[in-house]
């Protein structure tokens, strides 16, 4: 089931990647508590994206926004160069936005490749007759599995049995599954050990070298440096720097979270 974001061509490269997402001027208000204040930024087609600040920044409702959990107060949402309005996470889904969130919503007694079809089931038959077609999604999710080489017992087994990470990693496949051309993940290794943090950073390289576009949520700067080709940073409801992080240091990007320096978007 896989199938990764046509937008993304290996000849796109260097300077002239296509934006897949575009932010602009987002605003979300609350009654009288205004949580995004003109928030603006991209995602280029093919890159691991980071978004960073400190707690209250506005990261949480801006993914909110991108996901149709939330609608914005004002400003617009671009998607492959079309204005978007994503009013729940459905109709986020059927544009190829998927997002792998801090719980992972994993169902804990079903295996992993009925999480990884669940609400998506392959029937066979039709009309009253449909019936589960076990056996295709069995394989498919093998197929899976493999190909983004994750570590898992079987297919069979059930989540519970599964570690964080690799719990993690299902999450991961599932939303890639789909044929996403986002995903979005909120804190993806923030319960997790070093062995486990490595093996879904390692995951998520392997979704930049498929040309997976991918928006990481994270307060972990080590992280964001280790996978990712942009970092934003959130303060008090607005983006208020965008750097590629080859050019900037983690000592420059914690100045500007704590609004100690001023930064370009």
């Amino acid at each position: 089931m896989i199938d990764t974001d046509p937008a993304a061509d290996p000849a796109d490269a260097g300077t002239n990647h296509r934006q897949l997402l575009e932010v602009e001027d987002l605003t979300k208000s609350f009654g009288a508590v205004q949580a995004l204040r003109g928030a603006s930024l991209t995602c280029r087609s093919g890159e691991v994206t980071a978004i960073v600040g400190d707690n209250g920044a506005g990261k949480s409702t801006l993914i909110k926004c991108l996901t149709g959990i939330e609608h914005p107060t004002s400003g617009t949402v671009r998607f492959r160069g079309q204005p978007v309005s994503l009013h729940s996470p459905d109709n986020a889904r059927s544009l190829g936005i998927e997002t792998v969130y801090q719980d992972l919503a994993l169902v804990d007694d079903l295996t992993v490749w009925q999480n990884l079809f669940l609400n998506r089931e392959i029937y066979r038959g039709i009309g009253p007759l449909r019936l589960l077609n076990k056996r295709a999604m069995v394989t498919a999710a093998q197929r899976t599995i493999e190909d983004l080489r994750v570590s898992v017992p079987s297919v069979r087994a059930t989540v519970r049995r599964l570690s964080g990470g690799q719990r993690q990693a299902v999450a991961i496949s599932r939303a890639v599954n789909w044929g996403s051309a986002l995903v979005i993940m909120d804190e993806p290794t923030a319960a997790l050990g070093l062995r486990e943090t490595a093996a879904v950073e390692a995951l998520i390289r392997r979704l930049q070298d498929r040309h997976v576009t991918v928006l990481i949520i994270s307060h972990n700067l080590e992280q964001v440096f280790r996978v990712c080709d942009q970092v934003w940073v959130m303060r008090q409801g607005r983006v208020v720097a965008g750097m590629r992080t080859a050019d900037t240091t983690s000592d420059q990007v914690v100045a500007l979270i704590t609004g100690s320096e001023r930064g370009a978007a």
